[in-house]
């Protein structure tokens, strides 16, 4: 929306296109129905967004495909489109928007040349989409004027990636931001977006700041609220000089995606407050996505009526599986031995804070001598289901990096951390997500999930998604290793 906000702006006549004959020919996933609907529901959408941020109206129009594509001249230009394209062109002018398989349908080879119809028949002087379209567009320069018609201007704008990494895609809930996310989804997705420090290369987050947030909102400055005991405000008078920041690891990824989270749901209040306050509106959702008002419906519920287990007991809604949901304890390795029966294994006693030691089994024999293993102080996940060893049962994991050469550190918590001392992440704290699970459920996998997230940053200190594993006393440290895999 920002680039139809600034030709707006500037005096230029926009048409958007709903596509929804291209949306039906893919495969056929909506009835007419349901996309008639849809296209009512992008229209108040559109509207509503552009009016957030004072951009006048008056020069927007809307069209609907089929007002004009199921006419007799633009089928036949179809038919004469077909006489001058080749299967190769067709196929390759779709490869960033058609999914590509080793025999495609006919309608993903129709694609391409809809889209380059249709400037003719909107009577534009230029096509505006996502760098994704560039092959459509030069399909459009190509085969246009062998039909007779004006070669068009073609303007491009960058793709944002997703919140996890990688392409934002409608069937990831967690890559995107609807518009009418709530304020407390908008912050969970956003503290759960991948923003690694000093990474500017692959940020969804500081991309959009860099082509949404600073272009929409229009402000002199992007502020970063901090905490007096960490600095304070920090004011940046445009994108380059807080990318320039963050890549010298003076922003930290939790500051930054506060103000992304706080600026965000200022620009998308106005449009909840105004599909909140009409109930023709709301039911124009629920009607064009049915599983919204599943959702909403089942929301209600979970907030008015605890679920019941097979026992009858209320049971707890599914909680977001993340750091917080594992026990992470400073523990003092009172003492270590080989194991009498596995020459691979040690066998720990560990103080975690708790009225005894707790039996600690590792695999760590062979990779770290014995020696140092004795008396040092150690990060703890506490609450695994205990399991038997070759014949001892262990009843915690010790913490490690492992490097790509298989180079094994234990994780050092501060000097002056005491037994007991909890490991947690900022966004991620006890206080803000719930305690961590009791004890781990094998079958749900919930460690496993997590440690796909956990390595050690460029500064050597231990991290998930990009934050630093702390304690009160300060972050936990590998000793040389950077980028290796923690488990």
């Amino acid at each position: 929306m920002c680039k139809i906000a600034d030709f707006l702006r500037a005096g230029c006549k926009v048409t958007i296109l709903f596509a929804d004959l291209h949306a039906y020919l893919d495969n056929q996933k909506a009835p007419w129905d349901l996309l008639r609907l849809r296209t009512e529901y992008y229209e108040v959408i559109i509207k509503s967004m552009l009016e957030s941020i004072g951009v006048s109206l008056d020069k927007l129009e809307f069209v609907r495909g089929t007002s004009y594509q199921l006419s007799e001249k633009y089928i036949l230009d179809m038919y004469r489109m077909s006489t001058k394209v080749t299967e190769h062109d067709a196929k390759k002018a779709g490869a960033e928007v058609v999914k590509q398989v080793d025999h495609p349908l006919l309608s993903g080879l129709l694609y391409p040349g809809l889209q380059a119809l249709d400037e003719e028949y909107l009577g534009v002087d230029a096509q505006f989409g996502g760098v994704d379209q560039r092959k459509i567009f030069t399909y459009a320069e190509k085969y246009m004027p062998q039909l007779g018609y004006k070669k068009r201007i073609h303007l491009m704008n960058p793709m944002v990636p997703g919140l996890t990494g990688g392409k934002m895609s409608s069937s990831d809930a967690d890559s995107k931001i609807d518009m009418l996310d709530s304020a407390k989804d908008v912050e969970k997705k956003i503290r759960k977006a991948f923003c690694e420090e000093g990474n500017v290369a692959d940020n969804g987050v500081l991309m959009f700041v860099k082509y949404v947030l600073i272009p929409v909102s229009g402000v002199e400055e992007f502020v970063i609220e901090r905490h007096e005991k960490h600095g304070g405000n920090l004011a940046f008078a445009n994108y380059q000089a807080l990318e320039d920041a963050f890549a010298r690891k003076e922003v930290y990824p939790l500051d930054l995606k506060n103000a992304v989270s706080k600026v965000l749901n200022g620009l998308m209040e106005h449009i909840r407050a105004k599909f909140a306050a009409s109930a023709e509106l709301t039911e124009l959702l629920h009607t064009a996505y049915p599983e919204s008002k599943k959702a909403a419906a089942a929301a209600t519920a979970a907030t008015a009526k605890p679920a019941k287990s097979k026992g009858g007991a209320a049971k707890a809604p599914d909680r977001a599986v993340d750091f917080s949901r594992l026990d992470f304890r400073v523990g003092r390795i009172v003492s270590a031995e080989m194991h009498p029966e596995a020459e691979k294994l040690y066998v720990e006693s560990v103080d975690v804070g708790e009225k005894e030691p707790r039996t600690v089994v590792s695999g760590l024999a062979g990779r770290i001598p014995l020696e140092q293993m004795q008396g040092r102080l150690a990060v703890l996940l506490c609450n695994l289901k205990p399991v038997n060893m070759r014949g001892v049962k262990s009843h915690a994991m010790v913490m490690c990096a492992v490097g790509e050469d298989g180079t094994t550190e234990v994780l050092d918590p501060p000097a002056d951390c005491q037994p007991g001392d909890r490991v947690f992440v900022e966004g991620f704290e006890h206080e803000k997500c719930g305690p961590p699970d009791e004890v781990l459920n094998p079958k749900k996998k919930v460690f496993e999930k997590v440690q796909e997230d956990l390595k050690s940053l460029d500064d050597k200190t231990a991290g998930y998604k990009g934050l630093p594993w702390l304690t009160a006393k300060g972050p936990v440290v590998t000793q040389t290793l950077s980028g290796a895999t923690i488990r």
